[in-house]
């Protein structure tokens, strides 16, 4: 009895992969929906379109984008996870929701590790530190010492509390050993503004927001966040060159389904995915928006996924920027 129990068993599981499997063949039929958990405008819709047209040419069928904002981008995620995991709805994942929200917001509704199917990382872009013109400091290693000449005297503009620039400013003021005080606004459009007329000396900002201002003049630009120089700002140094060792604030770009997105249709999507990667087009527009195209398996995603949770997590709870 139990030897007959185990085989029907068997042919059962046997048939569920042979469906997925078939499933996946003719995947997909119909429109796919990919959630942009953000405003149209940023960097985020700009990557995520980029990807869904291409993705669009690849797979014979509409990836339409769906951007829907709230909550520091845990609004759109936490629908993607409660998502039917038939392939149909994915998200567009990114350090903000998938290591800084579930640790920032007491109510995500997700868990980055359980609810999710990764499907494959798109690249990384980093923001930068910069100055105003008339701020003392050329340099990182300047900017330290007149912060720890000034303690909380030095403020820090960034797009808001518990976005990605307010805590890359946070750990930037941990790993530097100096207090600074924060200013939160409403977009990284006002806070560069204030920036720029000399209302706040420093700001952690997107590199394709700050670049024209930095080349133009109007900004001095000290440092960038990851752990390779910007394209777009190739003579600023890293903040690991400028002295902080192991520093990195990149912002990652991803794809990801609901959990239990049969595997079939998670390779297929990971091949589209890295098949448009390497598209000229798709390289070209992600390098006019200074983000570094690092394509991989589904398992390298969710490594990812879980060291970078663990790294910011840790600097949430340590610095005490929870929000409600």
């Amino acid at each position: 009895m139990r030897i007959r129990n185990a085989l029907a068993v068997a042919i059962v599981l046997g048939s569920a992969v042979s469906l997925d499997g078939a499933h996946a063949q003719t995947y997909p039929t119909r429109a796919i929906t990919l959630v942009i958990p953000f405003a149209p405008g940023g960097s985020t819709s700009i990557v995520g379109r980029g990807i869904a047209d291409k993705m669009s040419e690849l797979l014979g069928e509409k990836v339409v984008v769906d951007n829907r904002p709230g909550a520091g981008g845990t609004i759109g995620t936490k629908a993607v996870a409660k998502s039917d995991p038939d392939g149909y709805t994915l998200v567009l994942g990114y350090t903000g929701t998938l290591a800084i929200g579930p640790s920032l917001y007491k109510s995500a509704g997700y868990d980055p590790r359980k609810d999710f199917a990764p499907i494959g990382l798109i690249g990384n872009a980093p923001n930068s530190l910069v100055v105003h013109p008339s701020f003392p400091a050329k340099t990182v290693a300047e900017l330290i010492a007149h912060a720890k000449a000034n303690p909380g005297k030095v403020n820090f503009g960034s797009a808001g509390a518990g976005t990605v620039s307010h805590i890359t400013g946070e750990y930037f003021a941990r790993a530097a050993g100096i207090t600074l005080v924060h200013i939160p606004y409403k977009g990284t459009g006002p806070a560069l503004t204030d920036l720029l007329g000399g209302h706040i000396p420093m700001a952690f900002a997107p590199i394709p927001a700050s670049h024209p201002n930095v080349s133009a003049g109007k900004l001095r630009a000290l440092a960038v966040t990851s752990t390779t120089r910007s394209s777009l700002l190739p003579d600023v140094p890293t903040m690991a060159e400028a002295g902080l060792a192991g520093f990195d604030a990149s912002l990652y770009y991803g794809l990801a389904a609901p959990a239990g997105t049969p595997r079939p249709i998670i390779d297929k999507l990971n091949k589209v995915l890295r098949d448009a990667l390497g598209s000229d087009e798709v390289k070209r527009q992600l390098a006019n928006d200074g983000t570094e195209i690092t394509p991989g398996t589904p398992e390298d995603y969710a490594e990812f996924i879980d060291k970078d949770e663990k790294k910011w997590s840790q600097l949430i709870k340590t610095s005490g920027v929870e929000q409600e």
